[in-house]
């Protein structure tokens, strides 16, 4: 039996045929392809093109092998938060770090300072100015009552006086140790120096301290005793047409500070106190704890206080912080007057400077005279202002400040108050030491109540925080909000942070802070039992207190965190550049062996 085998049709074939690829229709290979015409020559050089092509591209490629194999390598940044309420000392801190471990660029920003330092001691004397203006306009002229007062050279353009008949100016100048008073019984006083006069308490004009520039009580509770009788403290003060005289000649140190504040770039002035509650951004309000008082009396001295109790304070807009803000020192456009057009802006800024420190230079006596007057300190002490324990205080250097060749040092810089309004950050590679080539990021963040709503956007993605607890401040009020006081807004920011869930593997280190305060406060006989009831009976000497404050804060992180967490804790003055270079150092390995730590690194 046969079985017959059919072939496909060729149709069929052919419909098979058709549905395959043609490669001779592909534009690819036919681009690729050789020219069919091609000669040798040509297929040589083409050979050659496409050998160097390949080098090219293997070569392209070989660099971007190595650049991912560096990212793997690199270290990523260790970054630092910075909180704390308003003048704890954050950017003092961040201004300590970049000077110990980024050298080479403090060393070329240093000098930009200068502007800032002059703007700083221009907005205290001008303070001064104000108030001893108010005191004047209350008490008429006697042109029986004349001074001595200096003639500072080069001040040819000062303003002349009203009673300039009655004024000698030589190098004599009125000091502290020559001015006597009259009592109200005709009594002459005997000569002061300063406001330790005899007869009156040390800790006058110390127990409330607060802000300079403030005439408005700082502490929570109101003096406990009445100090002694003293001609100068209870008798009028005694103004002379010497201080009108340093008034006028000092009158256009005004506009010098408004020069200032413009060549600082897009600034504004921002009142530091309200008198409404402000908005609290963190989860819990601060309500008065048990361990600081709040008497009635005074919470409605607080409240009647009113914003104008505070100056303003001038302050930049700045996304860099104060880099920025130096770098808007900025030459000023050419007048009218007819500046060159060859001249450069270059030029025309070193002029600019060299007015401003021309005008210090001629001002630098009747300055110095007007903080070493007897009358003008008694008077701050019965305002209760307290300059010299306020942010960028350099009254007593006026001398060398005000000199034309005057060059910032670094505890000028690190003294110095530049106020900048939201979250600054900072970059740098530490320099020497065994963590040479680190990048840090250090994050400064508002501290005002106002401003701390911007925190936690930062919190999840930190190496560490360090977290500045002023502990001076047991016996002053917010400025913000008169009625709580400081040392009770910092332990409600320390135990929100400390009770964080997100924060539960984050290194948190607490600076007390402000420890030379502290003692100066102490030593003029303000008491912290009678602000911190809980204080109790023990020693009120510093090293106490110290010890004190330092076990509640850690009794505060180990009540409120969610997991056990070790207590990082370390007493500062920040303002002491040689004590916080030991302290830094000491926060610099323990924050970069911990970052190491947690990338599995150790």
């Amino acid at each position: 039996m046969s079985v017959a085998v059919s072939r496909p049709s060729s149709s069929i074939s052919h419909s098979f045929d058709r549905h395959l690829p043609n490669y001779d229709d592909d534009p690819l290979t036919a681009a690729l392809a050789p020219p069919p015409d091609e000669t040798a020559e040509q297929r040589e050089l083409r050979e050659a093109a496409e050998a160097e092509a390949r080098r090219v591209s293997d070569e392209i490629d070989e660099q971007l092998r190595n650049e991912r194999m560096a990212l793997k390598k690199k270290k990523a940044p260790v970054k630092v938060l910075l909180l704390g309420q308003s003048e704890s000392g954050k950017s003092t801190t961040l201004k300590n770090f970049q000077m110990q471990y980024a050298r080479t660029t403090w060393l070329a920003e240093r000098s930009s300072w200068r502007a800032v330092i002059q703007l700083n001691l221009l907005r205290s004397i001008n303070n001064i100015i104000d108030h001893l203006s108010h005191a004047l306009s209350t008490v008429p002229p006697s042109p029986t009552n004349t001074t001595t007062l200096p003639n500072s050279s080069g001040s040819g353009s000062s303003p002349p006086s009203p009673h300039a008949n009655h004024q000698t100016f030589s190098h004599a100048r009125p000091s502290t140790s020559t001015i006597a008073t009259t009592t109200s019984t005709g009594q002459r006083s005997p000569p002061t120096r300063n406001v330790d006069l005899p007869g009156i308490t040390v800790t006058a004009g110390i127990e409330e301290v607060h802000h300079a520039g403030s005439d408005s009580a700082g502490a929570i509770t109101p003096p406990r005793t009445s100090p002694p009788t003293s001609p100068l403290l209870l008798g009028p003060l005694q103004w002379t047409d010497a201080h009108r005289t340093l008034k006028l000649r000092l009158a256009p140190l005004k506009g010098v500070q408004q020069d200032l504040e413009a060549r600082l770039g897009s600034a504004a002035e921002e009142p530091t106190t309200s008198t409404s509650e402000p908005h609290d951004a963190l989860p819990m309000p601060p309500p008065p704890l048990s361990s600081v008082p709040v008497t009635a009396s005074a919470a409605a001295a607080a409240a009647s206080a009113g914003a104008s109790r505070r100056p303003q304070e001038f302050y930049v807009r700045s996304r860099d912080g104060w880099k920025s803000a130096l770098e808007k020192l900025k030459p000023w456009a050419p007048s009218s007057s007819g500046d060159s057009a060859e001249e450069t802006l270059e030029k025309r800024a070193r002029r600019k400077e060299e007015e401003v420190s021309g005008v210090l230079a001629g001002c630098g006596e009747a300055m110095k005279a007007l903080w070493e007057d007897g009358v003008v300190r008694e008077m701050l002490r019965r305002k209760k202002i307290t300059l010299e324990n306020g942010p960028g205080f350099f009254l007593n250097d006026i001398e060398r400040i005000t000199k034309r060749d005057y060059e910032p040092s670094d505890d000028d810089v690190i003294r110095a108050r530049l106020r900048t309004v939201g979250v600054q950050e900072y970059s740098f590679s530490i320099e020497q030491g065994r963590t040479a080539g680190h990048e840090w990021l250090m994050y400064d963040v508002g501290g005002t109540r106002s401003s701390r709503a911007i925190w936690y956007p930062y919190f999840d993605d930190m190496d560490a925080i360090i977290f500045l607890a002023p502990i001076s401040c047991f016996d002053e009020r917010l400025a913000e909000d008169r009625r709580v006081n400081r040392l009770e807004d910092t332990y409600m920011l320390w135990k929100t942070l400390c009770g964080l869930k997100l924060l539960s593997k984050t290194q948190i280190i607490l600076f007390l802070n402000k420890c030379d305060l502290l003692e100066r406060k102490l030593q003029a006989g303000v008491r912290v039992r009678d602000y911190v009831p809980s204080y109790g009976d023990r020693e009120n000497t510093v090293e106490t207190v110290k010890k004190y404050f330092q076990s509640h804060f850690k009794e505060i992180a180990k009540q409120n965190s969610p997991e056990q967490r070790r207590f990082y804790v370390h007493l500062t003055t920040v303002v002491d550049t040689r004590a916080t270079a030991a302290t830094l150092r000491t926060v610099e390995e323990g924050i970069l062996r911990d970052s190491l730590r947690r990338a599995d690194l150790l």
